[in-house]
């Protein structure tokens, strides 16, 4: 009979915590420090408790963290079966909650490991990315964060010019202007006299926020241009010009769908698309009490569930028929225009999954013509209107984007 030498792994940023069992025998504790030089120790005591007990296959499991997934590839070259398991899918009791430590996290992953391989129980496991959807999330994920850095500093700057009963002059347009832009300038450059409300105090903050601003708005731009030159990789080109086509959608939102989503092969239906994105309600049955909605799950990339928001407003404004489908759920609930918007976002998501896959399929049928597409080689019939498409795209900025009659607004301008 197969040997299994079972390991639930906590897993810090300095620190590893063990509990290692054979089978069903009691387990022992072992701890390590989190460098490389420990890791490798580990990896070697892991190997000899196998060899001792007659090349019994070693399965770890710690939870997926911060931290990534080198520690589940390190393993994995070594030779151990390991698996990344989904914090928020492990049933905690509230006592366990209360009583939380590192070797009681160790031993009720070590049960969940021994209740896989022993009794055939499901591991509450995560999709592990490869080593390039791993490395192409960096810049669309900064992107974002960047965005997210710059609104707060605009609404910094709204508040000081609140604080100090600052109002906008008439005349400076809408929005970010550059003439607005011009007046703010020129109140945190003035001279020693307060001017228009604002103390020296004023002034110094205004102008270090305005530096932010600026700065921000420079590294966005160059993270834009990065976006654009990834998209154009051949392993994303078809995708994004399937998702491009769609009103609402650009380059940025169809990047972060594809890197996050990763492999979409995985999915089998639109149900599991809309679960692991967390558009789905919640719901409580109990008793005589059948089938009771709550709130959407918020299970999943949040990153995703933003994109499509700002997507999906712009086609509930611009689609006709996501606007009907829109207006027709407010209708029956209107104060309640959130759960419209969410079902909006749901067929969005699944819409963007049955292009993006069907792209992704033709993508790995002919690998050799969509390198030759991203190189620019015209010469052949595999030169495709894929390459064509790609050579028109790359002379457009990511974020200025001629909005066509046939797709609608190519991005949602947020930051």
């Amino acid at each position: 009979m197969k040997q299994y030498i079972c390991v639930g792994a906590d897993v810090h940023d300095r620190s590893l915590v063990l509990k290692v069992a054979l089978g069903q025998r009691q387990p022992e504790r072992l701890s390590f420090a989190n460098n490389p030089e420990d890791r490798a120790h580990m990896i070697r005591e892991l190997h000899k408790r196998s060899h001792a007990a007659g090349e019994a296959e070693v399965v770890l499991a710690y939870e997926a963290s911060g931290l990534g997934f080198g520690l589940y590839d390190e393993l994995t070259e070594a030779g151990i079966t390991c698996h990344v398991l989904a914090p928020t899918r492990i049933a905690r009791s509230p006592k366990q909650k209360r009583d939380k430590t590192d070797d009681r996290d160790a031993e009720q992953l070590l049960q969940l490991v021994r209740a896989h391989v022993l009794a055939g129980n499901d591991l509450p496991t995560v999709w592990i990315p490869d080593l390039q959807t791993r490395d192409d999330r960096e810049p669309v994920r900064a992107r974002l964060d960047a965005g997210d850095k710059l609104t707060r500093v605009k609404t910094q700057i709204g508040c000081l010019l609140k604080r100090n009963q600052v109002r906008r002059p008439d005349g400076l347009g809408d929005g970010w202007t550059e003439r607005y832009r011009g007046w703010l300038k020129s109140l945190s450059t003035s001279g020693q006299e307060p001017t228009a409300g604002l103390g020296t105090g004023g002034r110094v903050a205004l102008g270090t926020l305005l530096r932010q601003m600026e700065s921000l708005e420079g590294e966005i731009a160059e993270l834009d241009q990065a976006i654009q030159a990834l998209s154009l990789a051949p392993r994303y080109i078809l995708a994004v010009e399937e998702l491009d086509a769609l009103m609402g959608v650009g380059v940025l939102t169809a990047m972060v769908y594809l890197t996050e989503m990763g492999d979409l092969s995985r999915f089998r239906n639109r149900r599991q698309v809309a679960c692991y994105l967390g558009t789905v309600p919640s719901k409580t049955e109990s008793g005589n009490d059948k089938d009771h909605k709550g709130h959407i799950t918020r299970q999943g990339p949040a990153r995703i569930r933003k994109v499509l928001c700002q997507a999906s407003w712009a086609r509930v404004g611009h689609d006709p028929q996501t606007a009907a489908c829109y207006n027709r759920i407010v209708e029956k609930n209107p104060k309640h225009k959130k759960i419209a918007l969410v079902a909006v976002m749901r067929r969005l998501a699944v819409l963007m999954w049955h292009r993006g896959l069907e792209a992704q399929r033709k993508t790995r049928a002919a690998p050799t013509a969509h390198k030759r597409a991203s190189s620019g080689d015209s010469t052949g019939p595999l030169r495709s209107a894929a390459a064509a498409t790609s050579d028109e795209r790359a002379r457009r900025p990511i974020l200025d984007r001629r909005r066509s009659e046939r797709s609608g607004p190519r991005l949602c301008r947020d930051q």
